[in-house]
């Protein structure tokens, strides 16, 4: 039978390296719970696995509740083959990385990034009002959204654009998950509130490099711009548009909620797209944020008609998700109103949007 010796956080890695000589499964399950019994009294959450180490960076650690639970399907495990898979899997994870191209997500590791979604639908409760967010701008969108958008396509330090920036939730989230950003808003006066609330963010300390330029994402030198903040290219796109002229954002020609059709609407999106795409890495990200709309009782399918623009310029569609919203600003406090205009109409209520997730190919 294996020795086990008494457990404390700085010979846990010796200790499953002694389980895995272990020639039976019955003297590696005691070893096991001989285990999980000493770091069990661990009092706190996260499991420091060599406090002493003097090696460069910080020492292993994992969440003591995901170590648990890690433990209890190596003790489960029905052959000894079985039980060493996971228990080497184990090991491995706590001394080595395995990370992609665009994202920091330790693949040895995966089980703990519960805060990220890998389903196609989105059920979001609310929208985060933290980290300097909030709803003053009629027309915004959830931070959930860019923030999941760049940790499963960006890694830290890295570029993002946001040529809709509107009331700076993309380098809001940015700031918070210590990506730069460079943003672009048609509207000085809403740029100026924008910047304020940004340069109150950064006083608070960080080192990502924030930008809200004026102009019209169609015409401004994308490149040009980049270059005055240090940066060559962008790593990912995050494009929010006007849900055409469902809201009237100004009444600046220019603006996208200011044409006629929603064909107009589609076409002047896409030399959007023609004018950012040379400055996106190739195998990177763009991902568009748009919803449909009706117009004299039809359905307007703007979602798809911004994802065929896209497609047009030899983008690659990853993924498409649907992402939930249960209250809007107008009908809010309408809902009776509205459903009975549903039926009376013979339509359906939106309770969704996409999100458009492209790769440039």
């Amino acid at each position: 039978m294996t020795s086990t010796p008494s457990h404390n956080n700085a010979d846990i890695l010796q200790t499953l390296e002694q389980l895995l000589k272990a020639r039976g499964v019955r003297p590696l399950r005691a070893g096991v719970r001989s285990l999980k019994e000493s770091v069990s009294s661990n009092p706190d959450p996260i499991l420091i696995l060599d406090p002493t180490d003097s090696g460069a960076g910080p020492p292993p650690s994992i969440p003591l509740d995901h170590f648990l639970t890690e433990l209890d399907q190596i003790e489960r495990a029905k052959t000894l083959p079985r039980a060493r898979y996971y228990l080497d899997r184990l090991k491995r994870s706590l001394v080595e990385v395995n990370t992609r191209r665009i994202n920091d997500i330790n693949l040895n590791r995966w089980k703990e990034y519960k805060n990220i979604l890998t389903d196609s639908l989105w059920l979001l409760d609310k929208r985060d009002g933290s980290g300097g967010h909030s709803a003053w701008y009629w027309g915004n969108f959830v931070p959930q959204i860019p923030q999941q958008l760049m940790l499963r396509y960006t890694k830290s330090g890295e570029w993002v654009l946001d040529p809709f920036a509107g009331s700076g939730t993309t380098l809001l989230e940015c700031r918070r998950l210590g990506r730069n950003c460079i943003g672009f808003e048609l509207q000085a006066s809403i740029a100026r509130r924008v910047r304020r609330v940004l340069k109150q963010k950064q006083s608070e300390g960080g080192t990502t490099t924030l930008g809200l330029e004026v102009g019209d994402s169609r015409t401004l030198n994308v490149r040009q711009i980049l270059h005055s903040y240090g940066a060559k290219s962008v790593q990912l796109v995050i494009l929010h548009p006007p849900y055409h002229d469902i809201i009237q954002f100004s009444k600046n020609r220019r603006d996208l909620s200011n044409f006629r059709t929603a064909e107009e609407f589609a076409a002047q999106f896409g030399k959007v797209v023609d004018n950012v795409t040379p400055v996106l890495d190739l195998g990177r990200v763009l991902a568009v944020i748009i919803g449909d709309k009706y117009e004299k009782g039809e359905w307007k399918p703007l979602g798809f008609m911004l994802m065929n623009e896209v497609l047009k310029r030899g983008y690659k569609l990853k993924s498409i998700v649907i992402k939930n919203f249960e209250d809007t600003t107008g009908k809010r406090s309408q809902k009776e109103l509205w459903r009975f205009r549903a039926l009376a109409g013979g339509f359906y209520l939106f309770k969704h949007e996409y999100i458009f997730i492209f790769q440039k190919g």
